[in-house]
């Protein structure tokens, strides 16, 4: 079995049952968990821990599963997936990349060989904006990372975010911010037929309520 990182470059996945034992999945896993739990700012209403843990691993999962990835590749999105905004504990800007480097320097002493990692680092910039994923396990993280949008808590979510930036100096009126909803749904995809079937009749509610609230405040 194949995978490929971001360069094009193919990582070997045989004997996958023998490197998942040599894995330490779980240590790599609360040692990301631990760190978002300790070192995130408060300022971080909406990329926290609840994003990481109860919103996109979940979907990560749960797009994996419906694109057919299991064994070793499924191991190393999940990894990916629990530490695709450790980054955020240093910094807002860049994010990602930071967040490659702490996973290379410390995904080594979970069993994890340098190929593994360097796929791992290239689903996680995945999830950079403007989104660019290139494999089939960086569509799924991008997708799972802005699962929300075809969500019925998206209302919610959106509010998190908002009062995220707003903390951090971003203060937009109404208007603004619901213009700036409609930009982004309108020029979002999704990459995987997976999070298209569950997301996309979502998230078209979600922009017509928000039209709707755009509308009212207009007139």
């Amino acid at each position: 079995m194949l995978a490929y990182t971001r360069n094009g470059t193919r990582v070997q996945m045989k004997r996958a049952r023998l490197d998942m034992m040599e894995l330490d999945f779980d240590g790599a896993k609360s040692y990301a968990l631990d760190r978002l739990e300790r070192e995130l700012a408060p300022q971080l209403t909406y990329h926290s821990v609840w994003h990481t843990s109860s919103d996109v691993v979940p979907a990560t999962e749960r797009l994996a599963v419906r694109s057919g990835v299991e064994g070793l590749p499924l191991v190393l999105l999940m990894t990916a997936a629990w530490f695709h905004d450790i980054g955020f504990v240093e910094t807002r800007k860049d994010h990602e990349a930071v967040g490659v480097r702490i996973a290379a320097q410390v995904l080594p002493n979970f069993g994890y060989t340098a190929d593994q990692i360097e796929l791992i680092g290239g689903i996680i910039m995945a999830t950079k904006l403007p989104q660019r994923p290139q494999t089939l396990l960086e569509q799924i993280m991008a997708d799972a990372d802005l699962d929300n949008l075809g969500r019925d808590d998206f209302p919610e979510v959106s509010d998190r975010l908002r009062q995220e930036r707003a903390n951090y100096g971003g203060i937009l009126t109404d208007l603004e911010w619901y213009q700036e909803e409609v930009a982004f749904l309108r020029s979002h995809r999704y990459f995987t037929a997976a999070a298209r079937d569950l997301r996309n009749a979502g998230k078209a509610r979600n922009l017509e309520a928000i039209l709707s609230t755009l509308s009212e405040i207009e007139g």
